[in-house]
């Protein structure tokens, strides 16, 4: 799999963590069908290795489908073995090194320059800031831009609709979207509002193209 390419062509990573398996497994097949595409499943999650086991029988074998919340190399051999064909991490971690040994791509989590210089050196595909509210929001991606104009990141932590829309036009490669676009889904609520979640997001993204077009 080819991550930056599909990062850089989908712009959303949905992160399904959940305490029900079944409603998060619902909430996967949800998001595919309003063609979001680029789906994580969190490690921290009930049962994720059976979630995603089940989510890749269902999408088949060339749906993008991500372990999230992988830290150790037992976590990025397991979600290998149960059909994850990219994992994300938290922070620069042996998850990391592993998961390229085992020829997956990575999503390396980083906050600081020193995080972004390791997880280049480990091989990482692109970097998650995380948590991008918290470290700063769109002011500190462009300032990260700075010292690293060509690294794709891709914002994490209170991501929502008009927040994905702005870090995308300060060249974020993607945006990674959790509670604000999953909301209750995947511990077994409403999947109608999903849906409309969904699209609000993929609106975000087309309105981010129309004006990158426009320019």
């Amino acid at each position: 799999m080819d991550l930056l390419t599909a990062l850089r062509t989908h712009r959303i990573v949905a992160i399904v963590r959940g305490v029900d398996p079944d409603a998060a497994l619902r909430t996967v097949l949800t998001l595919a069908e309003e063609r979001l595409a680029l789906i994580e499943v969190s490690l921290s999650g009930q049962d994720a290795l059976g979630v995603i086991r089940r989510a890749r029988a269902a999408l088949g074998p060339d749906a993008p489908l991500g372990a999230g919340t992988v830290l150790t190399a037992q976590d990025a051999r397991a979600a290998h073995d149960a059909g994850a064909d990219f994992v994300v991490t938290p922070a620069v971690c042996e998850g990391v090194t592993e998961a390229k040994r085992l020829g997956l791509p990575v999503l390396a989590g980083v906050m600081t320059p020193t995080d972004v210089v390791a997880a280049q050196r480990l091989g990482a595909d692109a970097f998650k800031l995380f948590p991008a509210a918290q470290a700063g929001g769109p002011g500190y991606l462009k300032a990260l831009h700075g010292p690293f104009p060509d690294a794709p990141f891709v914002p994490v932590g209170g991501v929502d609709a008009e927040a994905a829309r702005t870090y995308l036009a300060h060249g974020a490669a993607a945006v990674g979207v959790g509670s604000p676009l999953i909301g209750d889904a995947a511990d077994g609520g409403d999947l109608d509002g999903l849906r409309e979640r969904a699209r609000a997001f993929l609106g975000a993204v087309r309105a981010t193209a129309a004006a990158d077009t426009g320019r």
